[in-house]
């Protein structure tokens, strides 16, 4: 099974919320695959361990520049049965401008290209990409089976929900006809401010009415939840103060997966 996390936005928790779900995964015994599509490299820096800034990367596997496949460009991750497409530095930036100014057809399939080479060798693929929805976006979103949307309780993420749906709906008519959306999981909630109360109960409005599930329980805002990535361990391997919050994302990664297995 191959899962986005998606966002148009940056600082709503996708690279937070791909770790402690892999963590999730790996506790259950799954051979996870993460991919780092976005190009701050930020689930690179907390999955893997010293990553040379040589090293060959993503954007390797993704450039017609390169021979280099996705296979070649595999590393372990911090935790036995995890394995990580890393990027870092700037590398995947021109890769993204060498997508939108090609004229050659199947630029929104490379990585869909690159995955049919090793999926089988994993029981979940995650890909954790970035704050836009450009050509990389597009390329995750054709190779996905499922989309996790990745939301906040704030006006700015009920605006957003629309221009993602769209790219979406665009994404099933013309590359991925087979594409779901998984779930939103609204993340660093505030549920005692009447802030986070009210668009909570707004963004459970418009999941329904587009036919979504907005996934329960909901991720509080917790510095746990990053202190744990900051330290390089599950939150069920640190303060045990933080152990619920660890049981709160393996609640989350079930039902996702049993969204998208029917």
């Amino acid at each position: 099974m191959i899962l986005l996390l998606c966002n148009q936005k940056g600082g709503v928790g996708k690279s937070t919320t791909t770790y402690h779900l892999t963590r999730s995964a790996i506790r259950e015994g799954q051979r996870v695959l993460v991919i780092d599509l976005d190009p701050q490299g930020n689930i690179t820096r907390g999955l893997t361990r010293d990553v040379a800034s040589d090293a060959p990367v993503v954007a390797d596997a993704l450039s017609e520049r390169s021979t280099l496949t996705l296979e070649d460009i595999l590393v372990p991750g911090i935790w036995p049965g995890l394995t990580v497409a890393p990027t870092v530095g700037e590398t995947l930036t021109p890769v993204r401008d060498e997508l939108a100014s090609t004229t050659k057809p199947g630029r929104e399939a490379r990585l869909r290209g690159q995955l049919e080479a090793v999926k089988a060798d994993y029981d979940l693929v995650l890909i954790d990409s970035g704050p836009a929805l450009d050509t990389l976006t597009l390329n995750a979103l054709t190779a996905a089976d499922g989309v996790i949307l990745i939301t906040q309780s704030s006006s700015w993420s009920l605006d957003g929900l629309a221009l993602l749906l769209r790219t979406i709906r665009d994404v099933r008519q013309f590359y991925n006809p087979s594409l779901e959306v998984a779930g939103l999981i609204l993340n660093q909630h505030e549920p005692r401010t009447a802030s986070g109360k009210y668009w909570a109960g707004e963004l459970a409005t418009a999941a329904g009415e587009n036919g979504l599930r907005l996934i329960e329980p909901y991720v509080p805002k917790r510095n746990a939840i990053k202190d744990a990535i900051d330290y390089g361990q599950g939150l069920d391997e640190g303060d045990y103060k933080a152990r619920p919050l660890g049981k709160l994302y393996d609640e989350i990664l079930k039902q996702l997966m049993e969204r998208n297995a029917r």
